[in-house]
């Protein structure tokens, strides 16, 4: 699932900065790109130069699952943090034998700011939530990380709170279009998991 959740994150990003935009007019919804200037991410600008090269636009569905599949895409998101100074590459012994690469937290502020957001938006029940803060909710939600975080009988007192919040019906000063499309490459990475493992198992 992490995989999906990371795809969805990046064509929300992608949104949010308009780069791209989704025909949410036709079935398959259409990405195309307006704007193919690199935003300083090697990965997104990565999947952005893949939008942009392709000769017909592609749908939604199509995009999530060729971003969830770009080879080692977790060390990626990871090796990214890496320069940042928010983790570090390391290496780990499993049985003394196979080595692993392992990426410790090195600096836990932008961790601690994340799930404050996070904690606030739930919790605190504020009255406008901005466009990203929706989009990690949704995408942690649809992948259960959300319980890693947080008290699960807590989540369960917030299960109304959490749904509206992922349902895009608390926003802050975004358009609904923007929200819409966001939405649209959410939902789509939030069910194409269950998608691949329907085709596997036939």
């Amino acid at each position: 699932m992490v995989p999906y959740a990371i795809a969805g994150a990046i064509l929300s990003e992608l949104l949010f900065s308009k780069r791209i935009m989704i025909d949410e007019s036709k079935k398959k919804k259409p990405v195309h790109c307006i704007d193919s200037t690199p935003m300083g991410e090697p990965l997104i600008d990565r999947c952005l130069e893949m939008i942009s090269l392709t000769k017909k636009p592609k749908s939604l569905q199509t995009w999530i699952s060729r971003f969830a599949n770009i080879k080692k895409l977790n060390h990626r998101v990871a090796e990214a943090l890496c320069s940042k100074g928010i983790l570090r590459a390391d290496e780990d012994k499993i049985l003394m034998i196979f080595t692993r690469k392992i990426y410790p937290e090195v600096n836990p502020e932008p961790e601690k700011k994340l799930i404050e957001r996070l904690q606030g938006a739930i919790f605190a029940e504020v009255g406008d939530i901005d466009p990203r803060t929706v989009v990690l909710i949704s995408l942690a939600k649809s992948s259960d990380l959300l319980k890693v975080i947080f008290d699960k009988k807590k989540l369960k007192e917030q299960k109304k709170r959490i749904k509206q919040i992922a349902n895009g019906e608390i926003i802050g000063k975004a358009t609904q279009e923007a929200i819409a499309a966001m939405h649209s490459a959410v939902m789509v990475a939030c069910i194409m998991p269950a998608i691949t493992a329907t085709a596997v198992n036939r």
